[in-house]
């Protein structure tokens, strides 16, 4: 999709019956449409990389949940080492890469061949 298709898929969420049960959506698309747009250069790949947010979630409910077993703390130091200890028990658990990684890295090659290290 380009981003000719996205506004006028855009267009079409407006006039739908969807857009009126649902009427903050479509201007908050419109507010923040020149920050959109530039994802819409990338393959859909790297897209779906991009905005996958899956590792990050499943992150941050490994550190609620060792902050809420413990209730509260006598420092803020003694919480950063609670959390420190949460992310590096969650690391070692880190064992598959990313899944389509390798179509990933071949765009990312391509697109950014002056950044991107060949090993």
């Amino acid at each position: 999709m380009d981003a000719d298709a996205a506004e006028l898929a855009l267009a079409e969420f407006e006039e739908s019956n969807l857009a009126r049960r649902y009427p903050a959506i479509a201007p908050s698309w419109r507010r923040a449409w020149n920050e959109v747009i530039p994802f819409l250069d990338y393959p859909p790949e790297v897209r779906r990389l991009i905005y996958t947010t899956n590792a990050i979630e499943a992150l941050n409910s490994k550190i609620r949940r060792a902050v809420r077993t413990r209730g509260h703390f006598p420092s803020d130091d003694a919480a950063a080492k609670l959390i420190y200890l949460a992310l590096n028990a969650t690391s070692s658990e880190w064992k598959r890469s990313v899944r389509e990684w390798h179509a990933v890295r071949s765009q990312f090659a391509i697109m950014f061949e002056d950044r991107f290290p060949m090993a």
